[in-house]
């Protein structure tokens, strides 16, 4: 960062406004993130651009604002120029060398450095640019125990006390080790989750080891591609592919929810949109990016908009519909919800339109009967396991229409009752014709829209490749920068002294 922009990241009431590449509304969330681990940190950064190399550095102090008794935040800050002729970086003093002077005495006071030189050796390591954030005087419990357990797992930060919850027993139980639940105490499990795509050279680094980037999508077994399309008052917001499917554990797991990113970054992980009982939803897991709401100052929920409930609303019933639908291809039995058929514009809660047809089926031994459809995404390998637990299937319910369609016309024949049979075989008839017709066109749209996924990776690998090429260009042009500065420093620092000729 260049010294207006550590200004803005450190300085109090500064709000970028919104962009297409923002991932928050008032802020980037610094000042929020850094106080809740530690009462202190000092950020060093140093900037190369337009020709002009430049280092800052930054105190955020609780500690310095509560023992000074300051009524106001005061946030010290100093700068440094590199320059060419002496071949060192020098104070700039925009406010005036005594302010300058001031904001070292408090960095020396206040920080873990005791001389300036110590101060500036944090830049050896940076190169041509870069951060350092340093929390120091971390908080403690309650109890006098730090709030994070940096004993347990060397490559790891823990919430204090979770390894103790973990470890009841002899060993861990499949719920308890997965990535669902280990999020919530593991720093480098919830960073392995946090973005959804990681550009290739970006990494994170944790206690010196780089953490491995976690596709969520990836451990979904059965996955299906739901194409949402939010709309407020008739106007479009946007396209959001959902990624939903049972995890690979799943029955042995009780985790649940959606994965809502926005602009790349997890907000909402394993969000439970349903209660579920008798396991209804129970393994069921979706992946999304939500870029059309809005989330909170804290990044950790999206504000309660009608957008976001209609959100919600619609995820509920992808889980519902995904688990009545595929249940049995994970050992459960599959029972048929009678589907009410929905006619109103909007749902109760604001959701989109769902029209549902109930196929009517003439049981053996009875009368008309409702009997929902129970069906199976194409290519599932479970499609021979489950039989039995299908009643009877499509081919069950041909079978009991001509069978009902006999009886009917030899009612017909005897004269009994046969206005009433035959306007029932009529309506039974009309909803099975719809129903497979919307059956085919479910499967063409979605034939369409995997081939639409396919073309989209496609291009989304053309475009890494050639951001690639272009970093590494970019990267080349740098080095290439830094070595002729090095060389005209170096014809500076050869040129014979003229002062006296």
């Amino acid at each position: 960062m260049d010294p207006e922009a550590i200004r803005r990241c450190m300085s109090f009431g500064f709000s970028d406004k919104k962009s297409k590449s923002a991932i928050g509304r008032y802020g980037n969330g610094f000042k929020t993130s850094t106080m809740r681990l530690g009462a202190d940190v000092i950020v060093f950064s140093r900037h190369l651009g337009n020709r002009r190399l430049t280092q800052s550095i930054g105190l955020l102090s609780y500690t310095y604002l509560s023992l000074t008794g300051l009524d106001r935040i005061v946030v010290p800050m100093v700068d440094y120029e590199y320059n060419v002729s002496t071949s060192t970086f020098e104070p700039l003093h925009p406010y005036g060398q005594e302010h300058f002077q001031s904001n070292i005495s408090i960095f020396l006071q206040w920080s873990p450095y005791s001389s300036e030189l110590e101060l500036m050796k944090q830049f050896d390591d940076m190169g041509s640019h870069g951060t350092k954030v340093i929390v120091y005087n971390l908080w403690f419990t309650d109890d006098g125990n730090l709030e994070f357990d940096l004993q347990s797992d060397p490559e790891d930060i823990r919430l204090e006390g979770s390894s103790i919850v973990e470890k009841v027993g002899s060993r861990m139980s499949v719920s308890e080790e997965h990535i669902g639940n280990q999020y919530r105490y593991s720093l480098r499990v919830y960073l392995s989750i946090l973005y959804l795509q990681i550009p290739q050279n970006f990494c994170i680094m944790l206690r010196g080891k780089v953490v491995q980037h976690h596709n969520i999508a990836q451990d979904l077994k059965f996955p299906e591609f739901i194409l949402y399309k939010p709309q407020t008052g008739g106007t479009k917001e946007g396209e959001v592919m959902t990624t939903i499917g049972f995890l690979k554990e799943a029955p042995h797991v009780s985790i649940h929810g959606f994965n809502i990113y926005h602009k790349n970054r997890l907000v909402l992980p394993f969000w439970p949109v349903v209660s579920y009982t008798s396991n209804r939803g129970r393994g069921v897991v979706g992946v999304l990016e939500a870029n059309f709401v809005e989330p909170i100052h804290n990044k950790q929920d999206f504000e309660r908009t009608s957008l976001f409930q209609k959100l919600e609303y619609r995820l509920k019933e992808m889980t519902w519909e995904y688990w009545d639908y595929h249940c049995g291809l994970i050992g459960y039995h599959v029972t048929r919800k009678t589907r009410v058929p929905t006619s109103s514009s909007e749902t109760p809660c604001g959701g989109p339109n769902i029209t549902r047809d109930q196929p009517l089926i003439m049981s053996r031994s009875s009368n008309l009967v409702p009997d929902p459809v129970f069906d199976i995404s194409p290519g599932s390998p479970a499609e021979n396991t489950q039989s039995s637990s299908r009643h009877h299937g499509i081919k069950g319910m041909q079978d009991d229409f001509l069978l009902a369609l006999g009886r009917v016309r030899r009612q017909a024949r005897e004269g009994s009752n046969a206005a009433s049979a035959g306007h029932s075989v009529e309506i039974q008839h009309a909803t099975y014709t719809v129903k497979s017709a919307n059956r085919e066109a479910v499967v063409m749209e979605n034939k369409k829209l995997r081939a639409k996924c396919l073309q989209h990776k496609k291009t989304e690998q053309e475009l890494r490749y050639k951001l690639s090429n272009l970093r590494s260009k970019l990267e080349e042009a740098q080095k290439g920068y830094v070595r002729m500065f090095s060389e005209l420093q170096s014809l500076e620092l050869g040129k014979p002294d003229n002062a006296g000729v």
